[in-house]
């Protein structure tokens, strides 16, 4: 089945200036390790196919097919705010662009090898990393939010060096573009505004074609991704999802999130955190990422400036801060059960984040047991099970809190019970902590074996329905074990 797929790989047409044609460095022995079934059907191809002899030696660069165009794409970008003037892939190929029944989709293979982008690096992604990456992507669709997706993951025998010796392995990644910002930035500080303009072009054809051959299509180009920019990181704010690493290379031109590296869901809230050990100082905490996304946006904004009109361009990312807003809100509304917004709700919001970062409640718990308070049992329906036993006494202002946001919720004009049950489909049972990913990975590592991987990814699939069989995954790990920071080596 995987022959007759039908690959239309447009980005290669563009020609050397943009990438480098490069065959994959096959992985030692492939053995599969996951296969994503929803990435399977967006595909339109079977899970068996993947699962195949075939299709892991696809999947690992033991085996090209004519119809892959495998490439390395070439694009810069600021770094924890310097540039850096050359990037581009150093581990991962583009293998082509597939045309499915719901639109083209970029089949990357991460883990590849070496390129004329490594620089010195190896070119072997670790079979950490990929596990990581791979419950990221299934974990963000569960949740609704714009991302890049994992098709499936092989690990081989390969020993690959870091800060220990891994196991390497392949990720095929899918996503609908891999261009980046700092794909831009390249050709615009190389001063290629031909190849530039082209770049462009390609981008507005690709992803918003209503606008090709029009004057002030390259304004729009900005606009488009300012938009999908803002809306992106507010969606990442309203369930408390960190990146980590939000250089401009990271960043997609259409707004998925894309390289899953040190990321993590924040777990008792603190505005502050900081998900990736390697930042020293905070530039990518959580509290930072909107004021982040706009300082991308106007990197973006420079590298297209040969091609746009200042001022329109100044009015698109004065719109980022208002885009941003009234998504979050939004998506806070709806977790709060409000149908609409009513005088005093900020108050109230700003009390309820005060009460969070002060007992240091766990952030996804905290709003799911919110849905069932109950005015006339707040203790054991919701301060008891959010704080425990023994930390009661410790709760009488968020009881206060509690008590007046009821309040306002019976203000609705539905049923408290349709409250909840709407709240409950806003507000997730379970979140990708970064606890439960390493005990994925421990197991994989030290037996061999991917139940715990299998069983996480099943819940973060559906992770506003339960499972019952899966409840170790319900509640936040240890206070000593919360809110673990990793870092960037993969």
């Amino acid at each position: 089945m995987l022959e007759h797929l039908k690959f239309d790989n447009s980005f290669d047409k563009l020609g050397s200036d943009f990438a480098t044609r490069v065959n994959p460095r096959p992985l030692v022995n492939p053995k599969l390790v996951c296969v994503d079934s929803k990435t399977c059907e967006l595909l339109g191809i079977s899970k068996d196919s993947v699962s195949s002899e075939n299709g892991v030696n696809m999947f690992s660069g033991n085996r090209v097919p004519p119809q892959f165009a495998p490439l390395a794409m070439v694009y810069a970008g600021h770094q924890f705010g310097g540039y850096s003037s050359q990037l581009g892939d150093g581990r991962g190929l583009l293998l082509g662009e597939l045309n499915t029944h719901s639109g083209k989709y970029d089949l990357h293979l991460k883990g590849a090898g070496k390129t004329p982008y490594s620089r010195f690096g190896d070119g072997y992604a670790v079979l950490r990393s990929c596990i990581r990456e791979y419950l990221a992507g299934i974990a963000m669709r569960g949740l609704g939010i714009p991302t890049s997706h994992a098709l499936c993951v092989v690990r081989g025998d390969n020993a690959v060096t870091r800060e220990t010796i891994e196991p390497a392995a392949t990720l095929t990644r899918v996503a609908r573009s891999h261009i980046r910002f700092g794909s831009f930035e390249y050709f615009y500080y190389t001063q290629q505004h031909t190849q530039l303009e082209q770049l462009a072009d390609y981008a507005v054809e690709q992803y918003i074609p209503e606008y090709v051959d029009k004057d002030g299509r390259f304004n729009a180009l900005l606009h488009y991704t300012t938009e999908q920019t803002a809306k992106l990181i507010a969606a990442w704010q309203a369930v408390g999802f960190c990146h980590g690493v939000m250089n401009t290379d990271n960043m997609s031109i259409i707004g998925e999130t894309l390289d899953y590296g040190p990321y993590g869901f924040m777990e008792a809230y603190n505005p502050t955190h900081i998900c990736n050990h390697s930042d020293t100082y905070g530039r990518y905490a959580y509290d930072q990422q909107p004021s982040i996304g706009l300082w991308n946006l106007n990197a973006l904004a420079a590298a297209l400036s040969p091609l746009i009109d200042r001022d329109q361009a100044r009015a698109s990312l004065e719109s980022y801060e208002g885009i941003l807003t009234k998504e979050y809100n939004s998506r806070m509304t709806k977790k709060l059960g409000f149908l609409s917004a009513k005088q005093g709700d900020a108050k109230l919001i700003n009390t309820m984040f005060i009460q969070l970062e002060q007992l240091q409640l766990d952030y996804t718990l905290f709003f799911r047991l919110l849905a069932l308070a109950k005015a006339d049992d707040l203790q054991s329906s919701f301060i008891q099970p959010l704080l425990g036993c023994d930390n009661i006494a410790k709760g009488e202002q968020l009881a206060a809190w509690a008590a007046e946001y009821l309040t306002r919720r019976q203000l609705e004009d539905v049923p408290q019970a349709t409250i909840t049950a709407d709240m409950n489909h806003h507000n997730p049972i379970y979140c990708l902590r970064n606890y439960f990913a390493q005990q994925a990975i421990d197991e994989a590592y030290q037996q061999g074996t991917y139940s715990t991987l299998e069983k996480l990814a099943a819940v973060l699939a559906a992770p506003f329905t339960s499972h019952p069989n899966a409840s170790e995954f319900e509640t936040p790990p240890p206070s000593e074990l919360a809110n673990i920071a990793v870092s960037c080596s993969s």
